[in-house]
């Protein structure tokens, strides 16, 4: 029997044992391993097996804890255990006429020329076709992007890295809302950026926190998401979007705009309309199609477009011609205007879904958004919530994971509402309400 193999047994004995009991958190890995006598990298097998064998489970941003086990008492739990796990940290939506959609429009990329030069590779400017393209599909209200500033990435998350790295250098301060999204932390932490947390009220960042970080000690730039801010769903006002442009002019701070789930909303254009020679637009298709075969977009003013495209470049970041050409045909045919049409009106089913299982508890939405923010009841943490969630077999994502504070978290969690079916889900927002509504210890009837 292999170390890691004999450690996890002794772990599983502790857990059968009732030493170590549903939502008990485990240590770090590596004090684990210090603990242990064995090295760092058995550790990280011993939580892979124990995750094997369903006993712990890793929550975003708060660590391993034991899952309940059969036979034993657990908290809030359901008489009968769920067979498959409902995942709420995802969030991609998906409506059923999507696979027929994206293969009909995808039958001339098959013949053999037209796949043969799809297969070849292409630089971050991409071609004139799907410059095009892009600019009809990231076009907002009166707002369109210059086809010549057109960047094209993998994916989105690859756009917010070229970004962040051309703009902010290594040891460099990132302005972003005290609550943003996850993926930029782990950006920002691999190229050496710090995030400073920038306060936020009901119509999103504040200027006057920008202007007060910013004297602070300046920053090099700033991420936000104006329409649909994930995990909170606030759409800045045009109001506030232009005393946020007009402060970002007077502080000589660009800005990365991320319009990700803009595409939902009703179309207020976007900050680069008001700022364009400082602001960096993000975005990309995954949410618009399917996460499986995505592009991703950055529009840049002239100024920085020579730091950005080299950014793509050094990174490794440049996009597959493959999607590229797949992504220009859906645009072309029509196939992303009619998702996106269903997409919308798919939102708004799951949007009365939680209206109706999570009524009367602190829920912050959007009729557009694909995610809300649960304000938890008093007695509960939100390490316990996540924990009593993922007995249920439902993984839901605590505030930690979208601090920018790693010292300042709600007691609050995000749903995200788009991935599984819509029973599916309406089955996990009603579990979800029954153990809000509980005291953490008690049985949940099914």
């Amino acid at each position: 029997m292999r170390d890691y193999q004999r450690v996890a047994d002794a772990v599983a004995a502790d857990i059968a044992a009732g030493r170590l009991r549903p939502g008990d958190r485990l240590p770090p890995q590596r004090r684990f391993a210090r603990d242990r006598g064995i090295a760092a990298s058995t550790a990280a097998r011993v939580y892979q097996e124990l995750a094997r064998r369903g006993l712990t489970v890793g929550e975003v941003g708060r660590g391993t804890f034991v899952r309940a086990v059969e036979g034993r008492p657990a908290g809030p739990a359901l008489s009968a255990p769920p067979q498959q796990r409902i995942n709420l940290e995802l969030n991609y939506p998906v409506v059923p006429e999507q696979a027929a959609l994206l293969s009909d429009a995808l039958g001339g990329l098959l013949r053999p020329d037209a796949l043969d030069a799809a297969l070849r590779p292409v630089g971050a400017t991409g071609t004139p076709e799907a410059r095009t393209a892009a600019v009809r599909l990231l076009a907002r209200a009166d707002w369109r992007p210059c086809p010549d500033r057109l960047l094209f990435t993998g994916n989105g998350r690859q756009a917010i890295s070229a970004a962040v790295a051309a703009l902010v250098p290594p040891g460099g301060r990132l302005g972003a809302e005290e609550l943003t999204y996850p993926v930029l932390k782990s950006i920002a932490g691999r190229l050496g950026v710090t995030v400073v947390p920038l306060a936020m009220d009901e119509e999103g960042v504040r200027p006057d926190a920008l202007a007060a970080a910013h004297r602070t000690a300046p920053l090099h730039a700033v991420y936000v998401q104006p329409t649909l801010h994930n995990p909170l769903s606030l759409t800045m006002p045009p109001a506030r979007r232009a005393e946020l442009a007009a402060a970002v002019r007077q502080l000589d701070v660009p800005v990365i705009e991320d319009t990700i789930w803009a595409f939902l909303s009703d179309g207020l254009p976007p900050l680069a309309a008001l700022a364009p020679e400082r602001t960096v637009v993000v975005d990309s298709v995954s949410k618009r199609l399917a996460p499986g075969l995505t592009v991703g977009f950055a529009v840049v003013p002239e100024a920085l477009a020579p730091s950005v495209e080299a950014a793509v470049r050094s990174g490794g970041w440049l996009p597959s011609g493959f999607a590229l050409e797949a992504a220009t045909r859906w645009e072309a045919s029509g196939t992303v205007e009619a998702l996106v049409r269903a997409k919308r009106q798919e939102v708004e089913h799951r949007q009365d879904l939680v209206a109706r299982h999570l009524s009367g508890f602190a829920v912050r939405t959007d009729p557009h958004s694909c995610f809300c923010w649960w304000e938890l009841p008093p007695e509960w943490r939100a390490d316990l919530f996540v924990a009593a969630a993922s007995r249920q077999g439902i993984a839901v994502t605590p505030a930690s994971a979208f601090t920018a504070d790693p010292h300042r978290a709600p007691n609050a969690v995000r749903l995200g509402l788009a991935s599984p079916d819509r029973e599916t889900l309406a089955g996990a927002l009603r579990i979800l309400a029954a153990v809000a509504a509980s005291p953490p210890g008690a049985e949940i009837p099914a």
